[in-house]
C-alpha cells in the first residue's frame, strides 16, 4: 500500500521529548542561520546563469522563485513548529504520508543537498581563480579550472574546497559554529557594498529588450534561480535544538527568506542596470545554455566581455563599472563566506542520512558516530567523496537545476502533507497555524510543478531516473529493514546521538 507504514507522529513526538537535543537556538541564531544557508552562489554565481537565459526578465524570475518559496515556507512553518523534530520533509512525509513517501522524499533530499554543496564548491572555484588572477596575475589552465560540460576537464580548486569541508565536518564543527555569524555578516556586507554602489549608476536603457527570449526564458531562469532560495528549510532541521521552537521557527524561516528576497532584486537591479545582462548568442543567432562548451567558445570570441561569461558575476560588474578594488572585496567575500553554505548543506546531508539509518531504512553504520570526535564519520566521508566528484566535473547550472528537481519535490510533499494533516489530525495544537492553507498550498504544489516543468530535458530525465533508482534500493533493501516495518519505531523514533547542530548558543 502506497500510503502505509505510517510512523506514529504521538510517537516521534513523545520519543524526541524523552530523547530530545539541547534546545539552545532562538529566533535571531536561527534567521541567522537560514540567511547563512540561503545567500551563497545562488546569488555570487547564478546571477550570470539566470541572464544567459533570460537577460533583464530575470528580476521577474527572481520574484517568480521568490514567491513560489514564500508560500512553501509558510507550509514548512506549519510544519516544523507543529513537529519540532530533526529531519525535515523527510520526517514530516513519514508521519502523514508513509514510509515509502518519506524513503522518496528523503531520497529526492539527496539531490538537494548533496548535490547543492557540489554547485556551491564550484561557484567558489570561479570566485578563487578570478581572486587569483586580479591579484597575483596567476593564471591557471581552464582544462583545470572547469569541468568537462563547460570547456575544461576537470575543476581542482572545487575539489579541494570540498573534501577541506568534509574534512571539517568529520573532525568536527564547533570551530566552525563560532564563527558562522561572522560569514553570515561579511556576506551581507558584500552584497550592501555592492548595492550601494550599483544602484546609483543604473542606466534603464540597460533592461530593453527585457525578455529577449521570451517569457519560456524567464521561465526558466527561475527555475535555476530557485537555487538561491534553497537553505531556508535547513532551518527546519534544527527544530530539535529551537528554544520555543512555536514561536522561533516561523520567525527563522520567513524572516531569513525576506531578508534574503530584498537582497536578491536590488543585487539583480544593479548588475542588469550597470554593465547590461542581454544573453549571448550563437551562430545564426540561436540561444545558447549555460554550462556548455558552445556558451564557452561564444564567450571566448568576444573576449569575455559580458556578465553572462563571468564565473564570478558580482566582482567582475563591480570592476566593469569602476570599482575595481570593491571588486576585488566582493570576491573575497564570496571565497571567505561560500565555504559555510558548503558546510551547512553537507551538515544536511548527513542529518537526513543519519535520521533514514536510524529508521534502518538506510545501513545501521551509516549512523555510527566516531568514538573521539562525535560526528557521524561513515556518511559524512561518502556524502565528502559524491560532493568532490559533482563539483570536479560538472557545471554550477547543472548542478544548481538538478538539486532544484529534489527540493522541488520535497516542497510539494510538505505543501500537500500540511493540507492532509489538517484533515487528519484537526485538533492537534498548531502553534503557527498556515493562513488559507488550502490556498497556500495549492499555490506552493502549482507553483514547484511550474518550476519543474521549466527545468530542461535533461534535468527532469536525470530526476526521473534517480526516483527509480531509488524505488529499487527501497524494495530490495530498504522496505524489508525498515524498523517501522518490524514494529521497531518505538525504539528508533528518536534523535539520540545526533550530533549537535554548527552553531553557538546566543544567550
Amino acid at each position: 500500500m502506497i500510503f502505509g507504514r505510517v510512523k506514529s507522529l504521538d510517537a516521534i513526538l513523545a520519543t524526541a521529548e524523552k530523547k530530545s537535543l539541547h534546545r539552545s537556538l532562538g529566533a535571531f541564531q536561527l534567521t541567522m542561520l537560514g540567511v547563512g544557508a540561503v545567500i551563497g552562489t545562488g546569488i555570487f554565481v547564478l546571477t550570470a546563469q539566470a541572464a544567459q537565459k533570460a537577460g533583464p526578465g530575470m528580476m521577474l524570475s527572481f520574484i517568480i522563485a521568490g514567491f513560489v518559496c514564500a508560500v512553501a515556507a509558510l507550509c514548512y512553518a506549519e510544519m516544523s513548529a507543529m513537529v519540532p523534530v530533526s529531519g525535515s520533509a523527510y520526517t514530516y512525509s513519514y508521519a502523514v504520508m508513509g514510509e515509502l513517501v518519506a524513503w522518496m522524499v528523503g531520497w529526492a533530499l539527496i539531490l538537494e543537498y548533496a548535490i547543492a554543496a557540489g554547485a556551491v564548491s564550484v561557484g567558489w572555484s570561479g570566485y578563487f581563480i578570478g581572486w587569483l588572477n586580479t591579484s597575483f596575475q596567476i593564471q591557471i589552465p581552464l582544462a583545470l579550472v572547469r569541468g568537462p560540460f563547460d570547456g575544461g576537464f576537470i575543476n581542482l580548486p572545487a575539489m579541494l574546497i570540498a573534501a577541506i569541508v568534509t574534512a571539517l565536518l568529520v573532525k568536527g564543527t564547533k570551530e566552525s559554529a563560532t564563527v558562522n555569524a561572522v560569514l553570515v555578516a561579511i556576506k551581507i556586507l558584500a552584497l550592501s557594498l555592492f548595492v550601494i554602489l550599483t544602484i546609483p549608476v543604473i542606466k534603464t536603457g540597460q533592461f530593453t529588450p527585457f525578455a529577449p527570449l521570451g517569457f519560456a526564458g524567464i521561465s526558466g531562469a527561475a527555475a535555476s534561480i530557485f537555487f538561491a532560495y534553497v537553505g531556508f528549510d535547513a532551518v527546519s532541521t534544527a527544530a530539535e535544538e529551537t528554544k520555543n521552537p512555536q514561536r522561533n521557527m516561523p520567525i527563522g524561516l520567513i524572516g531569513s527568506l525576506a531578508i534574503c528576497t530584498v537582497f536578491y532584486m536590488l543585487v539583480a537591479a544593479g548588475v542588469i542596470g550597470t554593465v547590461g545582462a542581454q544573453p549571448v548568442f550563437g551562430p545564426g543567432g540561436a540561444a545558447l545554455s549555460p554550462g556548455t562548451p558552445e556558451l564557452s567558445q561564444a564567450c571566448a570570441a568576444i573576449h569575455e566581455n559580458a556578465v553572462v561569461c563571468s564565473k564570478e558575476a558580482l566582482a567582475w560588474t563591480l570592476k566593469s563599472v569602476g570599482y575595481p578594488f570593491i571588486g576585488w572585496l566582493v570576491g573575497a567575500a564570496a571565497i571567505i563566506a561560500l565555504p559555510s553554505v558548503i558546510l551547512m548543506m553537507m551538515f544536511g546531508q548527513t542529518r537526513i542520512f543519519f535520521v533514514m539509518s536510524r529508521d534502518g531504512l538506510l545501513p545501521e553504520f551509516f549512523s555510527r558516530v566516531h568514538p573521539r570526535w562525535h560526528t557521524p564519520h561513515v556518511i559524512t566521508l561518502l556524502t565528502g567523496v559524491f560532493v568532490t566528484l559533482f563539483a570536479a566535473f560538472f557545471p554550477v547550472g547543472l548542478l544548481a537545476d538538478v538539486s532544484n528537481s529534489g527540493t522541488l519535490f520535497a516542497f510539494a510533499a510538505v505543501s500537500i502533507a500540511v493540507v492532509v494533516l489538517r484533515h487528519t489530525d484537526p485538533n492537534r495544537a498548531r502553534p503557527f497555524r498556515t493562513p488559507l492553507v488550502h490556498g497556500i498550498a495549492a499555490l506552493s504544489i502549482i507553483g514547484c510543478i511550474y518550476l519543474f516543468y521549466s527545468l530542461d530535458i535533461v534535468t527532469k530525465s536525470l530526476f526521473f531516473g534517480w526516483a527509480a533508482i531509488g524505488l529499487v534500493v527501497y524494495y530490495a533493501y530498504s522496505r524489508s529493514r525498515s524498523h517501522v516495518g518490524r514494529g521497531l519505531s518505538e525504539e528508533h523514533g528518536g534523535d539520540a546521538g545526533i550530533p549537535p547542530l554548527p552553531v553557538p548558543p546566543i544567550d
